[in-house]
C-alpha cells in the first residue's frame, strides 16, 4: 500500500527483506509502489535518509536504482562522487538463483540505471576472483589517492 511507512509497522521481517528469498517476493511490488509514491513527494528522500549523520571521509552507497539518485549526489556533492556499476552476465545471475519477474525486473527499480548514466567504474562480478580482485584493488587505490 502506499502509506507502507515501515517493515515494523507491519509486522515484517526487516531482514528477511533484504536477502533474496521468497519472503521477500511476497512484498516486493508494495514496497516498489510506496518507495515511487516516496520519490514522487520528494526525489531526494532516500538518498538524504542514505547520508543523514554519516561522517566517514568515504562513503558506499550500494544499491542506488535510478538515474534522479545518482543526479541527487552529483548536484549535492559534485566530483567528488564516484560511481561503480557491478555487472554480471545474466547466465551468471541465473547461477546464483536470479529469476527475471515481469513487471518487477524490467521496472525502473530494477533498470533504471541501464541507461543514461556515465559511471566512473564498471565492475565485472561473473565469478573469476582474481579478476574482480584486482578491479576492486584498481578502485581503492583510486579513492586513496583522492583522500
Amino acid at each position: 500500500p502506499a502509506d507502507l511507512p515501515s517493515p515494523q509497522e507491519h509486522g515484517l521481517d526487516f531482514q528477511r527483506l533484504l536477502d533474496a528469498s521468497a519472503y521477500k517476493e511476497m512484498f516486493r511490488q508494495d514496497m516498489i509502489r510506496w518507495g515511487e509514491e516516496k520519490r514522487r513527494t520528494d526525489p531526494g528522500f532516500f538518498c538524504q535518509a542514505a547520508v543523514e549523520g554519516a561522517l566517514q571521509p568515504v562513503w558506499v552507497v550500494s544499491d542506488t536504482r535510478r538515474v534522479s539518485d545518482v543526479e541527487w549526489f552529483r548536484d549535492v556533492y559534485g566530483d567528488v562522487v564516484q560511481t561503480v556499476r557491478v555487472v554480471a552476465t545474466e547466465e551468471t545471475r541465473k547461477s546464483r538463483n536470479w529469476v527475471f519477474v515481469a513487471g518487477v525486473d524490467d521496472a525502473e527499480s530494477e533498470c533504471g540505471l541501464d541507461q543514461g548514466v556515465a559511471f566512473d567504474w564498471v565492475i565485472t562480478n561473473d565469478g573469476d576472483k582474481v579478476a574482480l580482485g584486482k578491479q576492486l584493488e584498481m578502485l581503492l587505490q583510486s579513492l586513496h589517492r583522492s583522500l
